[in-house]
């Protein structure tokens, strides 16, 4: 019989934590400090709220209405065979102003000849038009920023997306198509029919 040969057995070393371990409790204190040093840089900004806010009220809305329009929802009027400024007056009982954008106008213009009614529509002599100063025409930024900085706009949209963004802003009433007519939300006046 031969000799067993016998295998080397390599990496036996005795394991030691590492000083700079987490479960160590001088690390766990260092990185606490960390954390707490760094919360006390964070600079903590509030939002102000409009004055014209009474709670969830917004007492700068009131005759005559600036309704501020979206593509789609000129469009869907003219599926509905709703005049715009008149269903308006129908819904708030009250005078009303349509607003459109250039971003809205620049939209219906690259929708092209199918939309053309649309178009004429928008160029009636009786909407108001709004000036943009910001680069793109995507129309839903700039509703959402433009009724952001200045609350006195109801805004007219039948886009579930725009609507969800508009809905996070206190203060701003909703229009939309319902059953053929014009409908409101969050207005505190409104009627309910």
């Amino acid at each position: 019989m031969g000799k067993a040969k016998k295998t080397r057995k390599f990496g036996e070393v005795k394991r030691m934590i590492n000083p700079h371990d987490a479960r160590l409790k001088s690390a766990q204190s260092k990185l606490s400090e960390k954390k707490q040093a760094a919360d006390a840089e964070k600079v903590h900004h509030v939002q102000q709220t409009a004055s014209s806010m009474f709670f969830q009220h917004n007492s700068a809305l009131g005759p005559p209405y600036h309704v501020l329009m979206d593509t789609n929802f000129i469009n869907f009027s003219i599926q509905n065979k709703l005049e715009p400024v008149k269903a308006m007056m129908d819904c708030l009982y009250a005078k009303c102003i349509p607003c459109i954008t250039d971003c809205v106008m620049a939209e219906l213009e690259k929708l092209g000849p199918k939309f053309r009614i649309a178009l004429r529509i928008a160029r009636d002599p009786r909407f108001e038009r709004l000036s943009c100063s910001h680069a793109g025409t995507y129309a839903d930024d700039c509703i959402v920023k433009r009724v952001t900085q200045h609350p006195v706009y109801i805004v007219a949209t039948c886009d579930r997306e725009l609507k969800r963004r508009v809905r996070k802003v206190p203060g701003i009433p909703i229009m939309y198509i319902v059953r053929k007519q014009y409908a409101i939300e969050r207005l505190p006046e409104a009627t309910e029919k």
